[in-house]
């Protein structure tokens, strides 16, 4: 039998194709005709992977979360009644769950690998963050994700509600940095920032050539303001002896 002239069609194949489409042309580019064309495939062979194109859509992002490392969580466990999530929200030092001999990663440098993964992600494909940022939706990985997150939290003493609202707060710090350059939104015409009406903008024009420098210094300056200010929240939360 002769070997087809494309490779066979499959979800794996779509969702690549779909994801370098978004990522060269943007939201706007997707489209089943466009994506049928890019793999020379009729347009209703592709409804025998995905039954619309919000579904293709979730698949296409669920794979950019695929991206995010997840290792500095491990794995994680239930904590029992006396634990660090326990219903009197009552804290046990971090870690204090964890297997003997078992590797712990603690909250903060947990928390501070794994944004850094999870914006490396995005950076890598900022068309697709918009939808992105609605949610988890059914998506497994980001299911997977937010599991992950919430899991070591509570497990390194975190009360649940707290460690909700943590996982909220990161992501919406994560997926914002990700959304647009602050560098690059400066024009790097000169004349624009005339010293009478914007005095302290004089060298706002260098900003978008060191876009870079600018927009990732910005992320860490906030992970870290970021970081430092749970830390202190977390000391309040610690039982009086």
């Amino acid at each position: 039998m002769a070997r087809p002239r494309t490779p066979l069609l499959s979800r794996e194949r779509i969702v690549v194709t779909a994801l370098r489409l978004i990522d060269d042309e943007g939201l706007d580019a997707l489209s089943t005709r466009r994506l049928a064309t890019e793999l020379s495939v009729s347009g209703p062979s592709l409804y025998n992977h995905f039954a619309t194109k919000d579904e293709l859509l979730d698949a296409v992002v669920d794979s950019v979360i695929g991206e995010v490392d997840l290792s500095m969580f491990g794995p994680v466990r239930a904590a029992g009644p006396a634990g660090a999530a326990g219903s009197s929200g009552a804290l046990g030092p971090a870690g204090a769950v964890a297997a003997a001999g078992e590797a712990w990663t603690p909250w903060p440098e947990a928390l501070r690998d794994w944004a850094r993964s999870y914006r490396a992600a995005l950076a890598a494909h900022p068309n697709i963050v918009p939808v992105l940022a609605q949610g988890p939706g059914r998506r497994p990985n980001a299911l997977r994700l937010a599991d992950a997150v919430f899991g070591h939290l509570v497990e390194a003493g975190w009360p649940r509600g707290q460690a909700t609202r943590i996982g909220a707060l990161m992501r919406y710090f994560v997926t914002g940095s990700a959304l647009a350059s602050f560098a690059a939104g400066f024009p790097a015409d000169a004349e624009v920032y005339d010293a009478a009406d914007y005095p302290h903008l004089g060298e706002a024009h260098r900003l978008a050539g060191h876009r870079g420098t600018v927009d990732e210094g910005a992320f860490e300056t906030g992970l870290e303001a970021l970081l430092d200010g749970l830390a202190l929240r977390f000391e309040r939360l610690a039982p009086r002896p």
